[in-house]
């Protein structure tokens, strides 16, 4: 099977210019339910302008609806899904699993791909979307590639190849909406992650950009994906600009037809590249997965700085032009920028507003040049045309079966009749088409003038669109009926490293240990096992003889779902499957959770219409802001301090502890918010004591005390 490219189009002329750079397929968001809001996005009449030239290139157009929808919002959103179906998307991508489920169920037709929000990193995360009715899943950034091919054995499955990663597991960062009420899940993320911080030990005290990851460029590995089953090479980049796009199509274009593309990987890199480049987590942390020093485009290295007669000299093989941009580095850190002045022998003569000293890196982030080039391609379909105008006939063009006549026959010439070469000048306009006729012309004694010629060939055209064009029924737009009767019991469940540290007074233990190798089996009963959104084979091959021990497992990810059917323990989804709306509370239900905890970012009143019988909400104590997959000290193992905890200070001076913990033989980390948790809405609780600190919510719970400092986060206003 042909392995698909799949570019991003934040706005119209993007999606235009990735087709033409030859994308088999894009990816874009309309003005609503998209995890793009800052992009320019799409309504329905330029969707449907976009979805037209995309088809009659052979083409798809995937619809990204894959936020968080509130209960509120669920009657909306399934108008706009239909709209987008309606309108030609060949796909819709999602976030929630149980709301695509209920979509797919009312309407059978549409397509639907779980977005990588839905962290599918394994394949019970697989065997449950394609359960639910999904067709293709986009995998988390951090699946390794050796649990690709059981995935792909599965369903369609899709992979990030080329553009800006996340620092945290996707659809599990809740940093930016804790911080600021701009939720990621609701495509308003604010990049936190893209700050400086400092952390206590490893070296890392000075501000830098602690957790910032580098551009993701898998060019070098596109075999070792496809060798896995692989069938679409995903470019992020909705919020970049066109010529990004045009250049990483062609690139990964390049790379598939078996060439190295060392200059469309020139042009790529001058187009945006953050940090050099990163082979991202499927294949392991690297050294070069982090960009502390240098936030933002790099571009791609063009010489350095020597000072001739007080100027600043390039000594460069690039020419250079009027216009270039470029970024000045000192000691890998950044200075400011630059501009081209001039040509000068052996290089170019810059100019900038910083001092600029000898020995300075020259970094060329704006070619002039490369984006006109990156620009002009145009990709197009040949088809046959052959046209018969002849004197006295009704004229007659066809396209394969595809056959259109004129209504009124052609008059005789009187002078001078219509040439070969008239027709086929004339037909060689598509009218902005993306066609490419190849044209016979058969004509003898006729006379049209050009203006009747120009209108026979627009109608031509347009009916031949037409014929070309995939059809499909009209859907009308129905939300299906769901409801949930709201139970209001009183349970607590206590998240805590250990079974003991759990306390008495929890109805429910949920132990979250430092090492998962070395787990003890529960002493009671009501015992779960915490599992994180990142789980992979090498993760259950660790823990598969302790699981059926505890009652069930406390898990981060619907992989839970078929985990828990797998080893008959219990279900507890936990806050990570982001229950915003009924038909994710009726969806969990029927999946089988005895208990699931709703989302944190909906407020008590939308908590309380979804507080169904199992339903708890997080209530007390830690909040984890990001699951790190990596290790922000850049895997210096031999040099690790080993401790469980470390504290991560922004430049506003807030403390965000950062935890480590250990599983499948690696390290990884989780960010919690600077302030702890006190809003207790009433009915089943969860107080998530992962950090230890168990002294003070014991005293919470009890009602001795409040939390000192404590946030009521988005208990009394919803996330946005």
């Amino acid at each position: 099977m042909k392995c698909e490219i799949l570019a991003p189009a934040g706005d119209e002329q993007s999606a235009y210019v990735a087709l033409d750079a030859g994308a088999d397929a894009v990816y874009l968001g309309l003005n609503r339910f998209s995890a793009r809001a800052s992009a320019q996005n799409f309504d329905l009449a330029a969707l449907g302008r976009v979805t037209r030239y995309a088809h009659l290139l052979g083409a798809k157009v995937y619809v990204a609806l894959n936020i968080l929808v509130k209960d509120a919002e669920t009657e909306d959103f399934f108008a706009s899904a239909v709209a987008a179906w309606n309108a030609g998307a060949d796909a819709l991508l999602m976030q929630d699993i149980f709301l695509g489920a209920a979509l797919k169920k009312q309407y059978p037709e549409i397509v639907l791909h779980l977005s990588t929000q839905g962290g599918c990193c394994h394949v019970y995360g697989a065997e449950i979307a394609k359960r639910y009715g999904f067709s293709r899943v986009v995998l988390a950034r951090e699946t390794p590639i050796e649990d690709v091919t059981a995935i792909a054995k599965c369903i369609e499955t899709e992979v990030f190849v080329q553009g800006a990663l996340c620092s945290s597991f996707s659809g599990q960062c809740y940093f930016s909406s804790f911080a600021g009420n701009n939720s990621g899940n609701r495509g308003r993320c604010k990049q936190p992650c893209r700050m400086k911080y400092k952390i206590d030990g490893m070296g890392c005290e000075n501000p830098a950009y602690a957790l910032s990851l580098s551009d993701l460029c898998m060019g070098k590995r596109t075999a070792e994906w496809i060798a896995a089953g692989v069938c679409s090479l995903k470019i992020e980049g909705r919020m970049r600009r066109p010529e990004y796009i045009a250049a990483a199509v062609r690139y990964y274009r390049a790379v598939l037809a078996g060439r190295e593309g060392a200059e469309e990987f020139s042009d790529l890199k001058r187009a945006y590249n953050r940090g050099d480049y990163t082979e991202g987590l499927g294949f392991g942390q690297k050294k070069d997965l982090l960009s502390r020093d240098v936030q933002g485009h790099i571009g791609e290295r063009v010489g350095e700085i020597s000072l001739v007669g007080g100027r600043a000299f390039c000594k460069s093989e690039y020419v250079g032009r009027r216009g270039d941009g470029f970024k000045i580095l000192r000691g890998g850190k950044e200075v400011g920028g630059a501009s081209y002045l001039f040509p000068a022998r052996g290089g170019f003569l810059l100019t900038s507003e910083k001092k600029l000293l000898a020995g300075d890196e020259v970094r060329l982030t704006t070619d002039v040049g490369a984006r006109e080039r990156l620009l002009s391609g145009a990709e197009k379909r040949s088809v046959c045309v052959v046209l018969r105008i002849v004197a006295g006939e009704k004229p007659r063009a066809a396209c394969g079966d595809f056959v259109f006549e004129g209504e009124d026959p052609v008059p005789e010439a009187r002078r001078t009749p219509l040439t070969a070469e008239n027709i086929r000048a004339c037909f060689a306009k598509t009218d902005g088409l993306p066609l490419a006729p190849e044209i016979s012309v058969e004509t003898e004694g006729a006379f049209l003038t050009f203006g009747a010629l120009n209108a026979f060939r627009r109608a031509f055209y347009a009916a031949l669109t037409e014929a070309l064009l995939p059809r499909r029924p009209l859907l009308a737009p129905c939300a299906p009926p769901c409801t949930v009767e709201p139970v209001r019991k009183r349970m607590v469940a206590v998240i805590a490293q250990t079974e003991r540290e759990g306390g008495e007074k929890a109805d429910i233990v949920i132990v979250k240990p430092r090492d998962y190798a070395k787990i003890a089996p529960p002493s009671r009963a009501g015992v779960y096992l915490y599992l994180p959104p990142l789980f992979t084979s090498r993760d259950e091959a660790e823990i598969n003889s302790v699981l059926p021990f505890f009652e069930g497992i406390y898990c981060e990810g619907t992989y839970g779902i078929a985990l828990a059917e797998k080893y008959r323990i219990s279900l507890f989804a936990g806050t990570g499957f982001n229950l915003t709306n009924r038909y994710a509370v009726a969806g969990v239900k029927e999946a089988g959770a005895k208990y699931f905890a709703l989302s944190k970012e909906i407020s008590n009143e939308e908590q309380k219409k979804l507080r169904a019988d199992g339903a708890f909400c997080l209530a007390y104590g830690d909040i984890k802001l990001m699951d790190l997959c990596y290790c922000p000290f850049g895997k210096r193992c031999a040099a690790c301090e080993g401790r469980f905890r470390y504290t991560m200070t922004d430049e506003a001076g807030r403390k965000f502890p950062l935890r480590r913990y250990r599983i499948g033989g690696a390290c990884r980390f989780e960010v919690y918010n600077c302030a702890p948790l006190a809003a207790d809405g009433g009915g089943p609780v969860i107080a998530d004591c992962s950090l230890g600190d168990g002294a003070w919510l014991a005293r919470t719970l009890s009602g001795d005390s409040a939390a000192p400092g404590a946030t009521r986060g988005h208990f009394d206003r919803s996330v946005l």
